[in-house]
Formats: C-alpha cells, structure tokens, sequence
C-alpha cells in the first residue's frame, strides 16, 4: 500500500499554474457578455421599444393582427384595451399589449 502514496506526492508537486491564467479567464467572461449583449439582450430591446411606439400609436379605424391571429379593425381605445371589431356584429376586447402588427389600410377588405 505504501506505493499509492509516493505516487500522489509525486503528482502533486510537479503541477504548478501558469502565470496570467486568470486575466485570460476574465478577459473570456467579459468577452461571452459583450457577445450574449450584442446578440440577445440589445436585439430584443429594439424589438420592446418598436412594439410600445406600435401600441401607444394605435388608433381607432387601424386594421390589426392579434397575438392569436385575429384580424379587425380597432372600434375603441382605452388606456389599457382595445375593442376590435371582427365583423360587423362581433367585436373583441383585448389587452393593448396582445396586438402583434397594425395592417395597412385595406387590408381587410383585401381578404
């Protein structure tokens, strides 16, 4: 038994860290951040600031596209709902927030 030990002595003296192993590892964590920011985070808050402009400039008469898939044409804005007429007897309530796209005028009738 006594030879496992000088052979684990024996390895461990020998491993020394090379100089200047930690700033190559901060210098790659910074590195992976700019990365996920420039191609997760700044992307996705274009997309968060488009679509509040989209919302916010919403307005009665606008052909629309729901989250879901409905298309309508808005009948009345609240501050946080939108009535969206489907057809001439039907309208929708919906969250501001749930509609995806504003359609150009015609749109509907086109379909």
């Amino acid at each position: 038994m006594s030879f496992f030990i000088s052979e684990a002595q024996a390895q461990t003296t020998g491993s020394a860290a090379a100089p200047g192993g930690e700033l190559f590892q901060i210098g790659f964590l910074v590195l992976m951040f700019a990365l996920f920011y420039f191609i997760a985070i700044r992307p996705q808050r274009k997309r968060q600031k488009e679509h509040t402009a989209m919302v916010s400039a919403l307005g009665k008469g606008d052909e629309v596209v729901t989250t879901s898939g409905i298309l309508g044409k808005v009948t009345k804005l609240d501050d946080d709902y939108v009535v969206v007429s489907v057809t001439d007897s039907v309208e929708l309530k919906f969250q501001r927030s749930s509609i995806h796209a504003v359609l150009p005028k015609g749109t509907l009738k086109a379909i």
